[in-house]
């Protein structure tokens, strides 16, 4: 829903202290009263890696003069449009998006890909929704682009050579119910309670099998006159194996998260931390 002519939004997110960065820029227009349209670009990166594939020189001797570095990075330009439909409370959309993958001067990749989803609002604070993502699946073409020298450093270390290659990302559907109520025009409080449903093979998750694996998330938002916000959930809940010998079975892990919020009129500004270093220590 968008209530404005235009709506912007960026976001910034840092992961592994620092190593991998996020960075993501949104842009939405209401075109009139029932439909919208916007504009979404994505980075996700890690910059400066160290290249070693030519560490040693030709008489065998190490040379870090040598050692270079070159970024792994994804970039995706997503295209999308929304319409309320005659169903009071209804609202169907799309996307249409565009992935470029590139792995220094190694390796590049373009995709291509479609999703659509539909939102129910009702009139007594509920909102269904679902997403059917990667609709016809996504394709990224690669092209492989290795020099003749690192080829011969992967042979004489026995890494296989990549080769130009298809990558398939198979349909998935992500479903939510969201609740939220005002109490007095003073507090609002808003729960959301989410389902991932993946088709590409088991998954070492809470629900798995064969046919599909569910990943469940909640998460909860009490905000103070429209103003404040605090949010709590956790997610990625997983069954993980005990590799204590004085133990035996396995046990149950969660990611947890906190976040705040302020709404300063026509500025939102939202700080999120998430622990994804240690939910493996984290038993539930």
């Amino acid at each position: 829903k968008v209530d404005r002519w235009m709506e912007a939004g960026v976001m910034h997110a840092e992961y592994f202290a620092g190593i991998a960065k996020y960075d993501y820029i949104g842009l939405a227009h209401s075109i009139d009263e029932k439909s919208s349209i916007g504009f979404t670009a994505i980075r996700f990166a890690v910059d400066d890696i160290p290249n070693t594939t030519q560490l040693i020189d030709n008489n065998g001797n190490i040379d870090y003069d040598r050692i270079s570095t070159f970024t792994a990075a994804d970039y995706g330009f997503i295209f999308s449009y929304a319409r309320k439909m005659p169903i009071e409370g209804m609202s169907v959309g799309g996307n249409v998006k565009v992935i470029h993958r590139r792995v220094g001067d190694f390796a590049r990749s373009w995709g291509f890909g479609l999703d659509a989803g539909m939102q129910y609002e009702t009139k007594k604070d509920w909102k269904f929704g679902a997403v059917l993502r990667d609709a016809t699946s996504t394709f990224n073409a690669w092209n492989i682009n290795l020099s003749d020298a690192d080829r011969v450093v992967f042979e004489d270390t026995g890494n296989d050579i990549p080769e130009n290659s298809v990558e398939i990302t198979l349909p998935k559907i992500l479903t939510g119910i969201n609740y939220s109520h005002n109490f007095n025009n003073k507090f609002s409080l808003t729960s959301e309670l989410g389902i991932d449903f993946f088709f590409d093979g088991q998954r070492n998750a809470l629900i798995s099998s064969k046919v599909a694996t569910l990943d469940p998330h909640i998460g909860v938002e009490l905000g103070v006159k429209n103003l404040f916000f605090v949010r709590a959930g956790f997610g990625n809940l997983q069954r993980e194996e005990i590799f204590d010998p004085s133990q035996n079975g396995q046990t149950t892990t969660y990611q947890p998260n906190v976040g705040a919020g302020f709404n300063l009129k026509y500025f939102n500004i939202d700080y999120a931390y998430t622990d994804i270093g240690d939910n493996s220590g984290a038993p539930y």
